[in-house]
């Protein structure tokens, strides 16, 4: 199936409002047990959240690494002003970024992005941005949606997890689903990106992650 490329921006305040009462907990917190797995050690002091959104996956990371800054980024000041009303401490903060975005300082010890990748038009946005962003060594998670084979597949998972949404997620979703990118598709990209030390792999029946360690 075609890849249709969908909005970059998520700024509409109505579709803001909707992400930010949606119920993503299980998910989010599901990623993030999965994160933990893969690198036991833990992931270091200052994370950078790519494509931040509303703040979920930043807060979630604030609570399982206590001792971590993190950082959530997003081009969306929609998003952005739902992200700072949620907000409770400085150990988490928000700022507007557009990638790419050569103003941001590196160094972090983690980059993770949780459903950035398939809004990007030019996917190259991200991956240099992980390598502008992380320090030598840092953890990389980058999760997203996987592209289905058919509009047959896709409807189906529309059906499985947004049946009960309203109908702007659900036209969200069904839009997300056909903009995002396979796995042989993303395994070229980290090639270009020079990132081919970092693993792929589908995640069950819709997602793909990227993760490993930058090198120096």
């Amino acid at each position: 199936m075609e890849r249709i490329c969908e909005a970059e921006l998520m700024d509409d305040l109505a579709q803001a409002e909707a992400y930010g009462a949606a119920d993503f907990s299980s998910s989010d917190r599901d990623l993030v047990e999965w994160i933990a797995k893969q690198f036991p050690g833990g992931l270091g002091e200052n994370l950078v959240d790519l494509g931040c959104g509303p703040g979920n996956i930043s807060f979630l990371l604030a609570e399982k690494y206590p001792e971590a800054r993190v950082l959530g980024l997003d081009g969306a000041l929609a998003m952005l002003g739902l992200a700072e009303e949620r907000r409770l401490s400085e150990q988490v903060r928000f700022q507007e970024a557009l990638l790419p975005c050569p103003e941001l300082e590196g160094g972090h010890t983690a980059v993770i992005s949780n459903s950035l990748l398939h809004h990007l038009h030019d996917p190259q946005v991200l991956w240099q941005s992980v390598r502008q962003l992380g320090a030598p060594g840092a953890a990389v998670v980058i999760h997203d949606l996987r592209r289905p084979s058919n509009e047959t597949e896709q409807e189906a998972l529309v059906e499985r997890y947004a049946a009960g949404a309203p109908a702007i997620l659900r036209r969200d979703y069904s839009q997300s689903l056909r903009a995002a990118f396979t796995l042989a598709e993303v395994r070229e990209q980290l090639a270009l990106a020079g990132l081919s030390q970092l693993q792929l792999a589908e995640r069950d029946d819709r997602y793909l992650v990227v993760w490993g360690r930058l090198t120096p």
